[in-house]
C-alpha cells in the first residue's frame, strides 16, 4: 500500500508559471461575474463538460460551495467583496431554523422542493466562519437519521418516530401543496429516505468527532473505502469529489479515517496522467490537489497538477466549467459553472501556496 510521502516539494514552478498572478486574475473573475444580489451563476447540463446543451439555473448551493472554497482567502480584499455579497443573499435564501434547500426563493421550483442537509451545512458554516447570526440547525440535523445513526439527504416527510419538534414544523410545508410535493418525488431522481455518502462527510466536517456522530463516522469508513464508491452517492458522481470531501476531515485527526489515508492517497493518484491532470480535468485536478494537501501527501503530482491548472487558465481569469454534483444516480442532468470551477482551482492554488511557503520556512 502506497506511504504519505514526505519528501518536500520543489522551491518552485517554472518561471513562466505565477502563482499570485493566476490567483488576482481568479478572484478579480468572480468580484466581475458575481450577480448584484450575491448569487453566482450556474448551469445544468446533461455532460460533464457541459457543452451539449448548457442552462442558467438560479440555485443556492453553487454561492455558499464557492464562499467555503474562499474562506483560504478570506483576508482578500477581492474576497470581503464577494463576501459582502454573498452572506445577504444567503441569509435571505434561509429558511426556518437556519436550513437552506437547493433552490432560490424565485425559483419555480422553491415552493415544492424540500430544504436538505447539504445546502443547510454549507451554508451555515460559511456564516458561523463569518461570525454572523443565524440559527444553529446541528440538533435538527443531527436528529435527521436512520434507525443506523446516519444522516438522511433531506428534511423530509417519514412514517417514522423524530423526537424533534423544529423538524415537524419544517416539513408542514408540505402539507401546503400535497399533489405537488408528491409528484417532486415520483418524478425527480431523489426519494425521502435517500442516504449519501458525500452529505454525511459534509456535516461531519464541520460538526466534527462527537458522541451523536460516532455512527456517521462508522459508516463513513466502511463506504469511502469501496472500490466502487460513487455508488455510496447519489449526487457526487466522481471518486475524486468524493475524496476530496473526505480530505475536508482532515482537521479533525480522526483516528478510524487516518488509518485509511494511504488507501485514499493511492485512489486519487491512479487517477493522474502527466499532462493531463487528473481524469483530464481541471474541475478534478483542482479537487484532487487540495485533497492530497489535506492528506498529507507530498509528492510531485501535486506540482504537476498545480501547472496544469496554470495552463489551463483562461484570458479572463476562469477556469473552465464542469459538472461538480448530478440531480440523482441517473445522472440525467447536472449542474456547474466557470465560477464554480475557479472556486475550485483558486482553493487548491491557494493551498499549494501556503505549503510551499510552510515549506520555505521550515
Amino acid at each position: 500500500m502506497l506511504g504519505i510521502s514526505k519528501a518536500p516539494l520543489r522551491e518552485k514552478l517554472s518561471p513562466e508559471t505565477n502563482i499570485s498572478k493566476a490567483i488576482d486574475r481568479g478572484l478579480s473573475y468572480l468580484v466581475s461575474h458575481q450577480f448584484p444580489n450575491g448569487e453566482f451563476c450556474t448551469y445544468y447540463s446533461p455532460d460533464d463538460p457541459m457543452k451539449e446543451w448548457c442552462v442558467p439555473d438560479s440555485t443556492v448551493f453553487p454561492t455558499s460551495i464557492i464562499a467555503n472554497t474562499l474562506l483560504i482567502l478570506q483576508e482578500r480584499q477581492e474576497v470581503k467583496t464577494i463576501y459582502s455579497k454573498t452572506i445577504p443573499f444567503l441569509i435571505y435564501q434561509r429558511m426556518r431554523y437556519g436550513t437552506w434547500q437547493h433552490f432560490t426563493k424565485w425559483h419555480k421550483l422553491f415552493p415544492i422542493s424540500p430544504p436538505d442537509v447539504d445546502n443547510t451545512i454549507f451554508a451555515y458554516s460559511f456564516l458561523k466562519s463569518q461570525n454572523t447570526d443565524s440559527p444553529d440547525p446541528s440538533q435538527l440535523i443531527l436528529a435527521n437519521h436512520n434507525r443506523n445513526g446516519v444522516l438522511y439527504t433531506w428534511f423530509a416527510l417519514r412514517m417514522k418516530k423524530n423526537g424533534n419538534s423544529q423538524y415537524w414544523n419544517l416539513i408542514l410545508r408540505e402539507l401546503k401543496r400535497p399533489i405537488k410535493t408528491l409528484a417532486f418525488w415520483q418524478i425527480n431522481d431523489c426519494r425521502r429516505n435517500d442516504v449519501d455518502l458525500g452529505v454525511n462527510l459534509n456535516v461531519l466536517s464541520f460538526l466534527g468527532k462527537r458522541k451523536a456522530t460516532e455512527p456517521i463516522i462508522e459508516f463513513i469508513s466502511k463506504q469511502i473505502v469501496q472500490k466502487d464508491v460513487i455508488k455510496t452517492d447519489g449526487w457526487y458522481r466522481s471518486p475524486i469529489i468524493l475524496y476530496y470531501l473526505f480530505s475536508r476531515n482532515a482537521k479533525h485527526k480522526i483516528d478510524a479515517f487516518i488509518n485509511i489515508y494511504p488507501l485514499i492517497i493511492e485512489n486519487i493518484l491512479d487517477h493522474y496522467k502527466p499532462d493531463k491532470g487528473f481524469n483530464d480535468t481541471i474541475l478534478e485536478t483542482a479537487l484532487a490537489i487540495s485533497s492530497l494537501i489535506n492528506l498529507g501527501y507530498r509528492g510531485v503530482e501535486i506540482e504537476e497538477g498545480i501547472s496544469f491548472l496554470l495552463r489551463s487558465q483562461a484570458e479572463n481569469g476562469e477556469w473552465a466549467r464542469s459538472i461538480f454534483f448530478y440531480s440523482g444516480p441517473k445522472q440525467v442532468v447536472g449542474w456547474g459553472s466557470e465560477e464554480l470551477t475557479t472556486g475550485f482551482c483558486l482553493e487548491a492554488l491557494a493551498l499549494y501556496d501556503k505549503l510551499m511557503k510552510y515549506d520555505s520556512d521550515s
